[in-house]
């Protein structure tokens, strides 16, 4: 069997690499064995973050919407049943938004769910 170089791919494959590590320190902007490894849990740090953000913003849309509720003399929970029990198709997001924009709007949508 003929051997094959694969020179052309293999630097291809690693400039790809080299260059997701861009600005990277140290060794693992250079050399390609560690600019991998750096890529690699770059990526996972990433995707984890990504999922972090969407928690985060839900946690302080939910604090958000609590502490609009507390000025009326309830709680987070008392919406959260009554938007569930009235099938109200607003979020969280828009709830919490409402809240701080427009607080006699919101506090019109909170008579009328309860």
């Amino acid at each position: 069997m003929v051997r094959v170089k694969g020179g052309v791919h293999t630097r291809r494959k690693h400039k790809k690499v080299l260059e997701m590590a861009k600005g990277f320190w140290m060794t693992r902007h250079k050399q390609f064995k560690k600019a991998k490894e750096g890529v690699l849990h770059a990526g996972e740090y990433a995707f984890m973050g990504r999922k972090l953000k969407k928690r985060n913003f839900k946690s302080l849309w939910i604090v958000r919407l609590n502490a609009a509720m507390h000025s009326l003399g309830k709680s987070y929970k008392d919406l959260a049943f009554a938007l569930n029990d009235k099938k109200v198709g607003l979020d969280r997001k828009v709830l919490s938004q409402i809240a701080i924009d427009y607080p006699k709007t919101f506090e019109q949508i909170v008579k009328k769910i309860s």
